[in-house]
Order: structure tokens, then sequence, then C-alpha cells
């Protein structure tokens, strides 16, 4: 299982069905859209500023994430980004891979 941070900014239809709704009800169906595919709603935050919404996630791959956001953006009431979530023990093995690199001009 991976984790994930979804990003998201409301559409005009999407405030609107916020305003109906409310929070908790939204809250509440990204959760089950998540375990849908597998996977387990971490945190929700609404937000003020560039974006509307946070939300981490807990999923079984990478697959499993682009479906969510492919389905939810598609749907028209939310721009969606992901980013992959790195854990510190992820790092480490990171560090510890020798990588044949060399930088342009060396």
């Amino acid at each position: 299982m991976g984790k994930y941070m979804f990003e998201a900014s409301y559409t005009q239809a999407g405030i609107a069905g916020l305003l109906k709704e409310g929070g908790t009800q939204r809250r509440a169906a990204l959760a089950q859209t998540i375990e849908g595919v597998g996977g387990t709603l971490e945190s929700f935050y609404y937000a003020f500023g560039k974006s509307d919404l946070y939300i981490t996630a807990e999923l079984p791959d990478d697959a499993s994430a682009t479906a969510v956001s492919l389905n939810i953006g598609a749907a028209g009431a939310l721009n969606v980004s992901i980013t992959v979530l790195v854990s510190p023990e992820t790092v480490d093995e990171a560090i510890s891979k020798s990588v044949p690199y060399r930088a342009p001009g060396a």
C-alpha cells in the first residue's frame, strides 16, 4: 500500500453540491470512494488558499490512486492532483542504493 495526497479545488458545480450536502457528507462520500478501490481515508481537510481540499489516503497502488483521481475529475465537481508520499524508511532505502549518475559537463 502506498500513501497519496489528493489536492483539489471545487468547480462551481462542486460548490453547489457542497452547499447542498455539507462537509461531513462529502467526507463520507469520498471515504466510500477510496474504500471502494481497497484504500483507507487517513485525513480530510478543507482549506483556505490555493486549494479547497486536502485528502491523504492509503491505496493499494498507483493505478488505484489514478483511478480515483480520474473518476472524481470526470464527474466535474473537483479539479484534482495527486502527490505520492514517501516515508522516511523509503528515503533511507533510496540513500543506500548506488546510482551511476554523471552530472552534465562533469
